[in-house]
């Protein structure tokens, strides 16, 4: 038998039949140890489908991801949990975290229904669950130019989330402009009793102090000062008619000129925008039960709402803001004042329903089990405070003979 060839290193020649052309190469340490993995590089054609199936996936998953602005918000947050110190320099700060409640509360108040109470009281709660209130030092421009919108959705978009805004402005529709959609909540009361507390809070003010009304309205004369209210009424005095006297419906109609018309295209308007874009409207006459359904819509807002508003000195406070020397029209101008209210009436009523439907499915009792009809002739109870009607003290035909007198 012939003796196999030995390489004067040890082992079996790699090249039996003599070194390949040109010599063997240097380093033949390693071609020794590589020449056993290539069978593996072997491979069918199948295989190399395969190979090029999983590079046609990889190349489109590049693309998408350019595409979408760069990687998964899962890998993100894992990076980022995983402390790279590459995550904030390659894509900036990290992605605001996603609330489990609603971040972006709008409170569009109407103008003399409680809004300083609930302002006082968002003020503590602010300071206890953390929340950022945002307010605003404009409080008679509630209607604004297109420019004027976007300027204020922006300002209130990038604010510090959570956050809850409150300004006197009609409806702003954020979507319009590309922006997210706030939750909106609000608060109205009686048109007639809404209306005589402003005709007396523009000229004399509230407990604050006896110059108030002078700072709000420094040039009124004396004589429209001291104005008797049933001759602003009867005489049809602009303060005292339309399109003044529509005053409620365009806070939930918007923006839309034709908000600001007494009719039936903003009283439908503002409705749907009631039924789609708001959480809560209540009614001011209960405002405790408003504040128990906030409690238990928004708790990361109004958690512990109840218990502060009872707080005997949180009552002080609020009995400051009550409107002073408020006087009872004659029931000939309530009258004249409830027909040219006619529009604001059907939507408070309308408000006045859902709201109670809704305590109904929280088991709290309303003051009346069904929508009351409506009378032929028509008179406020003054309401000397803001403060709701006490449910214990009075039962629901007492608070009916009260509110609708014949």
């Amino acid at each position: 038998m012939k003796k196999k060839q030995q390489h004067p290193g040890g082992g079996a020649d790699p090249w039996p039949h003599g070194a390949p052309l040109g010599g063997a190469p240097p380093g033949l340490g390693s071609w020794k140890r590589r020449l056993p993995l290539l069978p593996f590089l072997r491979f069918s054609l199948r295989d190399y489908g395969f190979c090029m199936a999983t590079l046609l996936v990889f190349c489109l998953g590049s693309l998408l991801y350019q595409l979408s602005g760069g990687p998964p918000r899962f890998l993100l947050d894992l990076r980022q949990y995983l402390g790279n110190s590459t995550y904030l320099d390659d894509h900036g700060p990290p992605p605001s975290k996603v609330l489990p409640f609603p971040s972006q509360v709008v409170y569009n108040s109407v103008g003399k229904c409680g809004s300083r109470t609930v302002v006082l009281l968002l003020r503590i709660l602010s300071e206890k669950h953390g929340f950022n209130l945002v307010t605003s030092d404009i409080h008679n421009k509630t209607r604004l130019t297109k420019n004027e919108q976007m300027e204020l959705i922006k300002n209130i978009s990038t604010a510090e989330q959570p956050y809850l805004f409150t300004r006197h402005v009609h409806f702003l529709n954020f979507s319009r402009f590309g922006g997210d959609q706030p939750v909106y909540i609000n608060i109205i009361r009686d048109p007639v009793n809404r209306f005589l507390s402003n005709y007396f809070f523009r000229r004399f003010g509230d407990w604050r102090g006896e110059q108030n009304h002078m700072i709000r309205t420094p040039s009124m004369r004396q004589e429209e000062r001291y104005l008797d209210i049933n001759e602003c009424i009867l005489e049809n005095y602009p303060e005292c008619s339309n399109p003044r006297l529509f005053y409620i419906i365009p806070y939930f109609c918007g923006q839309h000129p034709r908000c600001r018309e007494p009719g039936e295209w903003a009283l439908e308007r503002a409705k749907l925008n009631v039924n789609e874009n708001f959480l809560l409207v209540g009614i001011l006459e209960e405002l405790e039960d408003v504040l128990l359904l906030l409690e238990r819509f928004l708790p990361h807002y109004f958690k512990g709402v109840l218990s502060i508003y009872k707080d005997p000195e949180h009552r002080k406070l609020g009995n400051m803001t009550v409107t002073v020397k408020k006087t009872v029209p004659s029931p000939e101008a309530v009258q004249i004042l409830y027909q040219r209210m006619r529009y604001e009436y059907e939507f408070y009523h309308y408000v006045k329903e859902q709201f109670h439907l809704l305590k109904r499915k929280f088991g709290l009792k309303s003051h009346v089990s069904k929508p009351p009809l409506r009378p032929h002739f028509f008179i406020p109870t003054p309401l000397e405070t803001e403060e709701p009607i006490d449910d214990e003290e009075q039962d629901d035909e007492k608070w009916l003979e009260d509110i609708y007198k014949r």
